[in-house]
């Protein structure tokens, strides 16, 4: 499940993604591990694509994988966009900007996952709505 945040809904100087989803395995399912928070930051703007890396590196703090997605028009700067995400953990997702109806979204690397601070996990989770969280948590 997951939900459009974005803007500033965290209220916070460090950012909000654009996208929150929660992943988890069904309860028919005799073993489950536990949930994992998925974070994006969505980019259209190539010229804010260090400012959306750095955003994605502060979205690991409350996230379990994180993932950059940026247009495939950024072609210069893919190259070392990829390099960074592998070395910080950081999935990166590309898409057609010109194509709203079918952005062709292609992952170039995948998130890897890591164990977030569960401190901000429970401090960012409670700034959302009773909706949101509902939506997210079931």
């Amino acid at each position: 499940k997951a939900i459009s945040l974005g803007g500033n809904r965290f209220q916070d100087k460090w950012g909000t993604p654009d996208v929150l989803g929660v992943y988890k395995f069904s309860e028919a399912e005799p073993i489950r591990p536990p949930l994992e928070i998925v974070s994006a930051e969505i980019k259209t703007d190539t010229t804010q694509l260090i400012t959306a890396f750095g955003q994605a590196c502060a979205y690991k703090v409350f996230s379990h994988k994180v993932y950059l997605v940026v247009p495939k028009q950024a072609e210069s700067d893919i190259p070392r966009l990829e390099s960074l995400c592998m070395r910080f953990g950081i999935g990166l997702i590309l898409f057609d900007r010109n194509n709203l109806n079918d952005p062709k979204f292609q992952i170039r690397t995948r998130a890897v996952k890591s164990e977030p601070d569960y401190f901000y996990v429970n401090l960012y989770i409670q700034r959302l709505s009773k909706e949101d969280i509902k939506k997210l948590l079931g």
